[in-house]
Order: C-alpha cells, then sequence, then structure tokens
C-alpha cells in the first residue's frame, strides 16, 4: 500500500482518495492528477487485500475501482462492501476496460470510467457532492417524477 498525503486545502473537494489500480503507470497517473488538484490523501493499492487493509484503517472520501485486479477479479464484491458502509459512504468511480461487464445493480453505485481514459475526468467526479444514501437516491428519484 501506496500512502501519498499532500499538505492541502483543508477545503479541497477531492478530500482523501483510495485508488484501486493493479496498473502502475495508470496509477501514478491518476495520483499526479488528483495531487495536482488538491487531493489530501491519496492512496494507492494494487490488490483486493490492500484495498480492505487500507479501508480498515481509513475511511477515505473517494474510491477509484478496477474491477479487474490482477488478484481478484470481482471489484463488484469490493463496491458492494464499500455501499455497506451506509450513508455517509465514500463515492465509487469505476475503472474499467469491460464497462458492460459490470452487473446492473452494481454500476448503480457509481459513475463508470471506461479505459483509456484521462484522468482529468475524474476530477469533476470525485469534487461533486456525494450521495448520501438510499434516501436521498428515493427523495431524488420522487421529486424528478412527473407530477
Amino acid at each position: 500500500m501506496k500512502n501519498v498525503s499532500k499538505k492541502a486545502n483543508i477545503t479541497s473537494p477531492l478530500g482523501s482518495v483510495l485508488v484501486v489500480e493493479d496498473d502502475p503507470v495508470l496509477a501514478l497517473d491518476i495520483e499526479a492528477t488528483l495531487r495536482a488538484h488538491g487531493a489530501t490523501n491519496v492512496t494507492i493499492c494494487a490488490s483486493l487485500a490492500c484495498t480492505i487493509a487500507a479501508l480498515e484503517h481509513q475511511k477515505p472520501d473517494s474510491i477509484i475501482l478496477d474491477v479487474h485486479l490482477s488478484d481478484r477479479d470481482d471489484g463488484w464484491t469490493l463496491a458492494e462492501l464499500v455501499e455497506e458502509l451506509g450513508p455517509n459512504r465514500p463515492r465509487i468511480v469505476f475503472s474499467t476496460g469491460a464497462p458492460d461487464a459490470i452487473p446492473a445493480g452494481i454500476a448503480d453505485l457509481g459513475t463508470i470510467m471506461a479505459k483509456p481514459y484521462d484522468p482529468n475526468h475524474l476530477v469533476p467526479l470525485l469534487a461533486r457532492q456525494k450521495p448520501r444514501g438510499i434516501f436521498s437516491r428515493l427523495k431524488a428519484s420522487l421529486t424528478s417524477s412527473p407530477a
């Protein structure tokens, strides 16, 4: 687990980010991009075991999740685990070369970025207000429904 902290403005909209990515070049590119945009902390994990260990010691504001890691090919299980953290769970951005392979119920837990992508496109996704859980989603669906 590589933990890279950078002193930044405490009100940084990116906050703390856990990057779960087994491609070291992409992971470092994502890290550099996030740091350049004011992320307060970036932790990089290349395996499911590392990710579980990181989540036991910290609660990131966001997780960039490669769903097909070299040690396990079931990143959606990790996404379900993160969802169980409740209404203040980290926001999830899925990073995958096979976006259509993510089950529909899991895809609803976060935004999907199809590889290859420019890491700069992650910044607005991570900076936006994170969802507050099922009640916020229910309220949003009720307010967007035609009367």
